[in-house]
């Protein structure tokens, strides 16, 4: 069992709960279709294939991170497994994600983006900006809302008169529909529909996932908004314990078999923590690497 030892600097916010999602988006998608989210970025990191190593460097600041230890916990970043992010700013990547699916259908691939938010940033202006542009440009991107109940400490209950997200998308006359977020198998089957809509050039769809995060807002986040009753009651659900459930029952691994696949995670997880602790800091020289660019920089448009 993991004590908090304070090596992780700033804020860490956790996915637990939320595996389902990244899982089902993964078994419905390409591997060269963009994933971009906010800051909670670390499941679908790491199901785009983002190594446990690159990830907890990351999180210590050392250069080996995969963001070379300049983003931290919230900017994870990856072109090469296509994964834009890892945004800190609230809402910020429903706009980028709408540009990285523009990019997409410019070059005339069959590429579809995922772009994930959360329902606190459901309440941006921003949302009702890019919806109204990937619905009028026919773009190929899905829009997943990872509805965990909570904005920061607070209800959606208690900030919008709209409680179901999916409806948001009715002004643009969007397609969108609700999903269980604990279950990876119907977050599969909705990314499955909307992607094909996507690649058949019919434009995007909104869905908005029903899901849940043990931890807080952060780890250090005191949780007094909600009580231990609910999240207790949550873990019924918990999408994990399920699917070893569904496993079992149905006879595709053993006991002996999902014990042998917790151990492997353990170990790697053992040895990305070591790989961290014994990473070199970043150089001083590296400070404003990748940060500006020479405003001198010819930029060419074909």
């Amino acid at each position: 069992m993991y004590k908090m030892a304070g090596k992780i600097r700033g804020f860490y916010h956790a996915y637990v709960g939320q595996e389902a999602i990244a899982a089902g988006c993964m078994t419905a998608t390409n591997q060269e279709d963009p994933f971009i989210t906010g800051y909670r970025d670390h499941g679908l990191a790491l199901a785009k294939g983002v190594s446990p190593n690159a990830g907890m460097a990351e999180l210590y600041g050392k250069a080996t991170g995969i963001s070379k230890g300049k983003g931290g916990s919230m900017h994870f970043f990856s072109k090469e497994h296509y994964f834009y992010g890892g945004h800190g700013i609230v809402g910020a990547q429903i706009g980028t994600g709408a540009g990285l699916a523009f990019a997409e259908q410019y070059r005339g691939s069959k590429n579809i983006v995922v772009c994930f938010f959360g329902d606190g940033a459901a309440r941006q202006g921003m949302l009702h900006e890019v919806f109204n542009l990937a619905m009028l440009w026919k773009l190929p991107v899905i829009f997943v809302c990872e509805n965990n109940n909570y904005a920061m400490g607070t209800s959606i209950e208690r900030t919008s008169n709209v409680i179901d997200i999916y409806k948001l998308a009715d002004a643009y006359e969007m397609p969108a529909d609700k999903l269980d977020g604990m279950s990876p198998e119907a977050v599969h089957e909705g990314i499955a529909r909307a992607a094909k809509r996507a690649r058949e050039g019919d434009g995007p769809t909104l869905l908005e996932m029903k899901t849940y995060r043990y931890k807080g807002h952060s780890v250090s986040d005191p949780q007094k908004y909600r009580s231990k009753d609910e999240v207790e009651e949550y873990k019924d659900q918990d999408p994990i314990t399920k699917v070893s459930k569904t496993i079992l029952e149905n006879n595709y691994a053993s006991v002996t078999e999902l014990k042998a696949i917790d151990d492997k995670i353990a170990a790697i997880v053992e040895a990305s923590v070591k790989f961290a602790e014994e990473s070199p800091w970043p150089d001083d020289n590296e400070l404003l690497k990748d940060v500006y660019i020479d405003s001198s920089y010819p930029f060419i448009v074909d």
